[in-house]
C-alpha cells in the first residue's frame, strides 16, 4: 500500500474522514443552495452548468488546500491596514478579504434576487433575472465556491492533523491525502444532490424566497467573519464574527416558520375554495328552484 495512503487506510483515519465529511455536508449547503439559484439563469443548460461547475470548483479547491496547507503562515500576514481614527480601522489579510468580498457579492445576489421577485410581473417568465451564459454561470459557481472553500478547508485542517516529534520537536502534520479524498467524495454528492435540489426549488416556487433569504444570511456570515478576522472596528465598535451555531439557530427557524406559513395559508386556501363552491351550489340550487 502507498505510504501516501497510510493514514486513510488505518482506523484514526477512517473516523477523520468520517468527521470531514460530515463537516463538507454541513458547510455544504449553503453552497448547494447558490448553485442551484446561480445555475436556473442560463435556462435548459442548467444540469450541465452544475455538473461543470460543480467538478472545476472540486479541482480548485484541492489546489487552494495544498496552497493554503504549504502556506498557512503566508496567508495568515497583513497584506493592509486601514485606520481611521474613531471611524474604520482594521488589518487585511488575504483570508480577510476574499471573505468579505465573497460575502459581499452574495448579499448582493440575494437582494437582487428578492427585488426581481418583487417586481417580476408573470413568474413564469424571465425566471432567475438577467440570463446568463454557461461560461459565466459555471466561472461564478466556482468563484463563489473557493471562497466557501477558505471557512471548510480551515476547518478541516482543524480536524485532519497528527502531532509528530522530530528531532525532540513536535510538529504539526497535516493529513493531505484524507482531506483530497473528503473533498472529492462531497464533490461527487454536491453533483448528485444539485439535479435534485434545484428541481425541488423549480416545483416549489414558494420556497425560493425562503433560500435566497438564507443565502443572504449566508452572506452577513461571511461579512461578519472576514471583517473579524481582519479585527475591523467601525466607529470604535468591534465587528465579531456570526457563530455558525447561531446561523444554523435562524436558519432552523426560518425553515420552521415558512413550513408552518406555507401549510396555514394552503389551508386558508382550501378552506376559501370550499365556502366558494358551497356559495356556488346554494345559488345554482336557488336558480333550479326559481326556474322550477
Amino acid at each position: 500500500m502507498p505510504e501516501i495512503f497510510g493514514d486513510l487506510f488505518t482506523l484514526s483515519g477512517f473516523m477523520t474522514f468520517l468527521m470531514l465529511l460530515l463537516l463538507q455536508a454541513v458547510l455544504g449547503f449553503d453552497n448547494l443552495l447558490y448553485i442551484a439559484i446561480e445555475s436556473k439563469r442560463v435556462g435548459e443548460k442548467a444540469p450541465m452548468v452544475r455538473r461543470w461547475g460543480i467538478g472545476l470548483a472540486m479541482l480548485f479547491r484541492i489546489v487552494l488546500l495544498i496552497i493554503i496547507v504549504s502556506l498557512f503562515g503566508v496567508l495568515a500576514e497583513p497584506l493592509f491596514s486601514i485606520g481611521i481614527p474613531r471611524v474604520l480601522d482594521g488589518e487585511f489579510t488575504l483570508q480577510s478579504l476574499v471573505t468579505l468580498l465573497g460575502g459581499g457579492f452574495i448579499i448582493y445576489t440575494a437582494v437582487k434576487e428578492i427585488t426581481h421577485l418583487l417586481t417580476v410581473d408573470e413568474f413564469g417568465h424571465k425566471e432567475g433575472g438577467d440570463k446568463k451564459s454557461v461560461t459565466q454561470a459555471i466561472l461564478l459557481i466556482v468563484a463563489m465556491n473557493l471562497v466557501f472553500s477558505f471557512d471548510s478547508i480551515l476547518s478541516a485542517m482543524a480536524i485532519a492533523n497528527v502531532k509528530e516529534t522530530v528531532d525532540g520537536v513536535v510538529e504539526t502534520r497535516y493529513q493531505l491525502t484524507i482531506m483530497t479524498v473528503a473533498i472529492l467524495a462531497s464533490g461527487i454528492a454536491m453533483i448528485l444532490m444539485a439535479d435534485y435540489v434545484a428541481e425541488f426549488i423549480r416545483r416549489n416556487r414558494m420556497y425560493e424566497v425562503l433560500g435566497l433569504f438564507i443565502l443572504f444570511l449566508v452572506g452577513v456570515l461571511l461579512v461578519t467573519e472576514g471583517a473579524h478576522l481582519a479585527h475591523m472596528h467601525i466607529f470604535t465598535f468591534p465587528i465579531d464574527a456570526m457563530s455558525k451555531s447561531s446561523f444554523y439557530l435562524v436558519v432552523g427557524v426560518l425553515v420552521i416558520t415558512d413550513i408552518i406559513s406555507t401549510n396555514f395559508q394552503r389551508r386558508l386556501w382550501a378552506q376559501r375554495e370550499a365556502e366558494l363552491l358551497k356559495m356556488r351550489n346554494l345559488e345554482e340550487a336557488a336558480k333550479y328552484r326559481n326556474d322550477g
